[in-house]
């Protein structure tokens, strides 16, 4: 499964997706998996600039099922959605990404050897090698436990955060492995979804993501 990203100017981010530059871009509609049955639409849709990725979720949702987890927690324990992305799919590391509903976030590059895995924070991880995010919550306050009709996510992940991997900066046309995930726990059990099915009890499978073509 192939997903082509737009080129854009680089752009504040609100965490609404109301940024003209984004509707250049495609919806790419998540798919429920594993044996959660929570109904929520959630989509995803991805930019780049000459600097960086600009990644967009939309999370339909009844409550904020999140407590006050802070930034580097445990976050995919709550309410999350999160992206994987590996420049090259032939080396056993990608860049794993993680947001809450209110706004924490979790980056860690992770080292997957035939399905042992471990996540690594970033060093240095200040100025322009600082990921940009920002949350919004519709229909209700954006606070752990609120009733609401849904949230959104932006983040811009800076090129320069992932300098050393190989295939960056991309150039024109370049391809890139990514997944994208949502974890919803309003119910038990909680539900998940995905771009691509991970194919099994965990979404570090990285021979399941799907592919980005970056457009020149």
């Amino acid at each position: 499964m192939t997903y082509v990203i737009p080129r854009t100017d680089d752009f504040d981010l609100s965490g609404a997706g109301d940024q003209p530059a984004w509707r250049t871009a495609e919806w790419i509609d998540l798919l429920r998996v594993g044996r959660g049955t929570a109904p929520y639409r959630t989509r995803a849709r991805a930019l780049h600039s000459e600097t960086g990725l600009y990644l967009l979720f939309d999370c339909e949702d009844r409550k904020i099922s999140c407590t006050n987890l802070k930034d580097f927690d445990d976050l995919w324990t709550e309410d999350v959605v999160e992206a994987f992305i590996q420049p090259n799919p032939h080396l056993p590391v990608y860049f794993e990404y993680e947001i809450s509903p209110l706004g924490a976030e979790l980056p860690i590059l992770v080292s997957n050897s035939g399905g042992a895995f471990m996540g690594w924070r970033p060093w240095h991880y200040e100025e322009e090698r600082r990921i940009r995010r920002a949350a919004a919550v519709r229909g209700g306050p954006g606070a752990p436990g609120a009733a609401v009709e849904g949230w959104t996510a932006e983040c811009f992940i800076p090129f320069a955060l992932l300098k050393g991997l190989s295939g960056v900066p991309p150039g024109d046309c370049a391809r890139w492995r990514a997944n994208f995930y949502r974890i919803d726990y309003d119910e038990t059990p909680p539900t998940h979804w995905a771009w691509r099915d991970p194919c099994g009890d965990t979404f570090h499978n990285p021979a399941a993501f799907g592919e980005l073509v970056f457009s020149a």
